[in-house]
């Protein structure tokens, strides 16, 4: 028997995941639940499972286990409460804006000896998966230096920007969590530096839109992350990481593969628009994964260890913008 699902939250991410358990072998979206009676029958309609309550579906014996899509102030709750329920659950991130209630929140799922597992879904890329084997198989020799370079075509609604807890721990984190996938180190030091360059309106929200962050770890190893929320030709996804003997990227997903050559000159297609396009193969092997971590009993890929270390890394640049200096995570994580 396969792996039965409940989504919480059927809004944008939750479509997105709604689609990644339909494509998995192994997996069966059963129910969903969310107060908004026509996002739910959309979900109904397209997938053909279940709308019932957040409480319905832990209670329910034909669920094995939850997708947390809600929103992030809802969480640290919701993780607790299937955890009590024997429910595997895959939340997204965050877990929670405060680290204190993260550490809180991952002390019932180790009592509960629950099966969480926090979304980071760029791990799963298959080109940053082929990336990160070249690291391992020392093709590139010991890392040096890591650039991550992550550009949105376009700013989220002001009423998102409110809750979302700002860049670093909105979008950011996710190139924290590649960051220290791919250094093979903890980072010691943070140093930041954010503006706001694309809409006065975001700085009136109390956030930035243009961020670089370097990371450094305890040997020396080096992580340069360039974020902006505005990037007029598409969704901008690229990796560098440069070894003691070599190289190895990944490149932007386009439309199509293609170089057109004229006496105009060298034209490629454009950059796939956004995440929903360029990772839905990435969310797919999430999915995949998990069910397998379910299904076996083993540790997940991307634990709560993992969304409390990107949010501490997210706490870390802000204290850097804040007070203009580089920061230890120690500090942050005292």
């Amino acid at each position: 028997m396969g792996v039965r699902f409940g989504i919480l939250g059927a809004g944008r991410i939750g479509l997105v995941h709604a689609r990644a358990i339909s494509s998995v072998a192994g997996a069966d979206l059963v129910a969903v639940a969310e107060p908004f009676e026509e996002a739910a029958r959309a979900v109904q309609a397209q997938f053909g499972c279940d709308i019932r309550t957040i409480d319905e579906i832990a209670a329910s014996d034909d669920i094995d286990a939850v997708v947390i899509c809600t929103p992030t102030d809802t969480h640290a709750d919701l993780i607790e409460q299937f955890a009590r329920a024997r429910k595997a659950v895959f939340c997204e991130k965050p877990v929670d804006l405060s680290l204190a209630r993260v550490k809180a929140c991952l002390k019932v799922v180790a009592e509960e000896e629950a099966v969480l597992m926090v979304g980071f879904q760029r791990r799963f890329d298959p080109d940053f998966m082929a990336l990160k084997a070249v690291i391992d198989d020392g093709r590139i020799g010991n890392v040096e230096m890591v650039t991550l370079t992550s550009r949105d075509p376009g700013a989220p609604p002001a009423e998102y920007i409110k809750r979302s807890g700002g860049i670093f721990r909105d979008m950011t984190i996710h190139d924290f969590d590649v960051a220290r996938w791919l250094l093979g180190e903890e980072v010691e030091t943070v140093q930041a530096a954010a503006s706001v360059l694309t809409d006065p309106e975001i700085a009136k929200l109390g956030d930035y839109d243009s961020v670089n962050v370097i990371l450094t770890t305890a040997s020396g190893r080096q992580c340069t992350i360039t974020n902006t929320r505005r990037a007029t030709y598409g969704y901008d996804q690229r990796i560098e990481v440069h070894g003691s003997k070599g190289s190895v990227a990944a490149e932007n997903h386009r439309e199509a593969n293609i170089q057109v050559a004229n006496g105009q000159g060298y034209t490629r297609p454009p950059l796939l628009n956004f995440f929903m396009q360029r990772y839905a193969t990435a969310y797919a092997n999430e999915i995949a994964a998990f069910v397998a971590a379910v299904a076996e009993g083993a540790e997940t890929a991307t634990t709560g260890q993992d969304g409390l270390m990107a949010l501490a890394l997210a706490e870390a640049a802000l204290k850097s913008v804040q007070e203009a200096r580089a920061v230890k995570l120690s500090e942050i994580l005292a």
